[in-house]
C-alpha cells in the first residue's frame, strides 16, 4: 500500500535490519506514536480555533476517528504522515493569514518531513494551493513553499538514484505492475471500501444530520450499497460516505471542501487496497465542516464524539488482543527458535514478532527439511510449501480471540479496515477467532510411493524443492531444477516424467537425474512429453530424482521462476 512505500525514515530495509533492536526497545518506543499523535492533535486544535465556531468539538471529533485511535497506537508510517501533514496545514494557513515568513519556513520543514513519510504528501500541494489562492494569491514566496513536498520527493529520488542506481518511484511502479495492483477490479473494491470508510471519519449520524437535505442521495446510495453487501454495517456506512463526498461538490468551493474532494479523488486513483488509514488526512476537514454545520447543536456534537470514541477504543482493544496473541505465540516458540530453524508462514504481526525471535520468512514453493519448524497463520496469507521428505507433526495450535465481538480483520470477517480484498465493511461484528496459529515440526519419513502423481496426498512430503503448489488438482509447475524423493522400486525400472511445455515457455531441453547421475535427456517443443530413462537399479531406500530444464521464464504478474508443467514422475517397468 502506498503508505508503506519505503521512504528515508520509514524504510522497510532499515526496519528489517533493526527489527531486533526495535522489539527489544518497545517500552521506550511507545512514546513515539504518542508524540506523533500529540503533534496531530495540537495542529488540529490550531486549525479548529481559526476555522470552527466549536473548536473543542471539532478537535474531539478528529481525535475520536477510528483510524486515528487504532493506528495512533502503532509505529508505522501513517502516523508520521498525519502528524506532519496536519502540522503543514496548520503552519501554512497561519503563515498565509499573517503573511509570516517565520511560519512559512516552519511549514516548509513540516511539508518536507511529510513527503519523506509517504508519497501521498504531494497532495498537500493542491490542497494548500487552494487556500493560498483564496486568501493571498499574490504571495510568490508562499507559492514556492507550497511546492516543497514535490521538491523533497524529487531530491530523495535523485539521492537514491545516485547512491543505489535505482529510482524508488520506478521500483514502486514495477511492484504495482508485477502484482496487478492497479487493475480495474482492485480499483472498484478500493472505491467502495473508501466510500464506506469515509462514512466513519466522524460518527455517521452526524454526517446525516449535517447534510440532512441530502436524504434522497442517502437513500439511493444505501440501496446501491445493499446490492454490494446486504449487511447494514456496509450500506449505512456507504450511504454516509457518499453523502459526505457528494455534498462537498457544490459551489462555492472553500478550503475544507476542496481538501476533502482533492484528497478523496486522489485516493481513488492512487490507492488499491481500500484501507481506512488511507483517509486519515481527510479527518480534519470533515470534523471542521461537521462542527460548523451543527454549531447550533452542541449536544449532538458531544454525543457523536462520545459514541465514536467508545467504538474506536473498543476496536483498538480488539486490535491489541490480535497483536498480543501473536506476541504470546512468538514468546512460547522462542525456545524452539534457539535450537532449530523456524520458518514463518504468515504476515501481519506474527512475522514481526517471530523474526524478532530469530524466525525466517518462508518463500513460496520452498522445501522445509526434517528437524525444522513451520509456524503458519491461517489468516496471514500462508504460502504452499513442501516438507522435503518428511511429515508435519503438530507442536502448537493457538486460537487468537477477543472477548469483544468486533473485528478489524479475522477469520470469516468481511471487514475491509486493512484491505478491501477481505471485505468492504469499515469493521465487522463476529465472535469467530481472529486467527489460528499452528506450529508444526517436520519429522523425517521415508518416501511411500515409487511413482508420484502430482495430486497424490504423498506429494507434499516427497517433494524436496523446485516444485510449486498443485493447480487444477492435477499438475504442478516446476522451477529450472525440481527435486523429489521416490521409494526404491526394489527391482530394475525405468524413470519416467510426464511433462507439458506450454507454447510460451522457453525450455528446449529436459534432463532426468538419479542420485547425482544423469539417466535421460530429451529435446522439448510445445506439447506433452513423456521422458523415460533406460532400466536402472537404485541403491538407496530413498531415491533422489532431479528434473531439470535449460531455460525458465517469469510471466507478468507472477514472481515464480517457471520451467515446465509436471503431472507425474516415478519408476515404471
Amino acid at each position: 500500500m502506498m503508505s508503506y512505500v519505503p521512504l528515508p525514515f520509514t524504510s522497510t530495509q532499515s526496519a528489517a535490519r533493526s527489527r531486533r533492536l526495535i522489539v527489544s526497545s518497545l517500552p521506550r518506543l511507545k512514546i513515539c506514536p504518542f508524540a506523533f499523535s500529540l503533534v496531530a492533535a495540537l495542529a488540529m486544535w490550531s486549525l479548529a480555533r481559526r476555522f470552527s465556531p466549536r473548536p473543542l468539538a471539532a478537535t474531539m471529533l478528529f481525535l475520536a476517528a477510528p483510524a486515528f485511535v487504532i493506528n495512533g497506537n502503532s509505529l508505522e508510517s501513517d502516523l508520521p504522515l498525519l502528524a506532519f501533514w496536519m502540522a503543514s496545514a496548520a503552519l501554512f494557513t497561519a503563515a498565509v493569514d499573517a503573511r509570516s515568513n517565520r511560519l512559512l519556513a516552519a511549514a516548509a520543514g513540516a511539508m518536507a518531513l511529510a513527503a519523506l513519510a509517504a508519497y501521498q504528501a504531494v497532495l498537500l500541494i493542491p490542497v494548500l494551493g487552494v487556500y493560498l489562492w483564496l486568501r493571498r494569491r499574490d504571495w510568490l514566496a508562499a507559492w514556492a513553499v507550497a511546492l516543497t513536498p514535490g521538491l523533497a520527493l524529487a531530491a530523495w529520488q535523485l539521492f537514491e538514484r545516485l547512491s543505489t542506481g535505482a529510482l524508488p518511484g520506478a521500483v514502486l511502479a514495477g511492484f504495482l505492475h508485477s502484482y496487478g495492483f492497479q487493475a480495474l477490479a482492485h480499483k472498484l473494491e478500493n472505491a467502495q471500501a473508501l466510500t464506506a470508510h469515509a462514512g466513519w471519519l466522524v460518527f455517521p449520524a452526524l454526517i446525516f444530520a449535517a447534510w440532512r437535505r441530502w436524504w434522497p442521495l442517502a437513500l439511493a446510495a444505501a440501496a446501491g450499497g445493499f446490492l454490494l453487501d446486504a449487511h447494514p454495517l456496509f450500506w449505512i456506512s456507504f450511504a454516509a460516505g457518499a453523502v459526505l463526498i457528494a455534498a462537498q461538490a457544490r459551489p462555492p468551493l472553500d478550503f475544507a471542501r476542496a481538501w476533502i474532494l482533492l484528497f478523496f479523488a486522489a485516493a481513488l486513483v492512487l490507492f488499491f487496497a481500500g484501507s481506512a488509514r488511507y483517509l486519515l488526512p481527510m479527518v480534519a476537514p470533515v470534523a471542521l465542516l461537521v462542527s460548523i454545520r451543527l454549531k447550533d447543536h452542541p449536544r449532538w456534537l458531544v454525543a457523536g464524539a462520545a459514541a465514536q470514541f467508545a467504538l474506536s477504543l473498543s476496536l483498538a482493544l480488539v486490535n491489541y488482543h490480535h497483536w498480543d496473541g501473536y506476541r504470546q505465540a512468538a514468546r512460547e516458540l522462542a525456545p524452539e527458535a534457539n535450537r532449530t530453524r523456524v520458518w514463518i508462514n504468515g504476515e501481519w504481526g506474527l512475522r514481526f514478532y517471530l523474526e524478532a525471535e530469530g524466525g525466517l520468512p518462508l518463500l513460496e514453493g520452498q522445501a522445509v527439511q526434517p528437524g525444522e519448524i513451520v509456524v503458519s497463520s491461517e489468516l496471514g496469507y500462508p504460502t504452499p510449501f513442501t516438507t522435503g521428505g518428511g511429515r508435519l507433526a503438530p507442536l502448537l495450535v493457538r486460537e487468537i480471540r477477543s472477548p469483544l465481538p468486533l473485528r478489524l480483520i479475522g477469520l470469516g470477517s468481511r471487514s475491509g479496515y486493512s484491505t478491501a480484498t477481505l471485505g468492504r465493511r469499515p469493521f465487522d461484528i463476529s465472535t469467530a477467532p481472529i486467527d489460528r496459529v499452528r506450529a508444526e515440526a517436520v519429522a523425517a519419513e521415508q518416501p511411500r510411493l515409487s511413482y508420484l502423481p502430482m495430486n497424490a496426498p504423498e506429494a507434499a512430503s516427497q517433494i524436496v524443492s523446485g516444485i510449486y503448489k498443485l493447480e487444477e488438482n492435477r499438475y504442478r509447475w516446476t522451477a529450472g531444477r525440481a527435486v523429489l524423493l521416490l521409494k526404491n522400486p526394489q527391482r530394475p525400472a525405468r524413470l519416467e516424467a510426464v511433462l507439458y511445455l506450454p507454447p510460451a515457455a522457453p525450455a528446449r531441453r529436459a534432463e532426468l537425474w538419479v542420485d547425482g547421475g544423469r539417466v535421460a535427456a530429451e529435446p522439448l517443443a510445445a506439447g506433452l512429453h513423456t521422458i523415460r530413462s533406460g532400466p536402472i537399479t537404485p541403491s538407496q531406500p530413498a531415491v533422489s530424482v532431479i528434473i531439470a530444464v535449460d531455460r525458465t521464464f517469469t510471466p507478468p504478474g507472477d514472481q515464480r521462476e517457471l520451467g515446465v508443467i509436471l503431472s507425474a514422475a516415478g519408476f515404471v517397468e
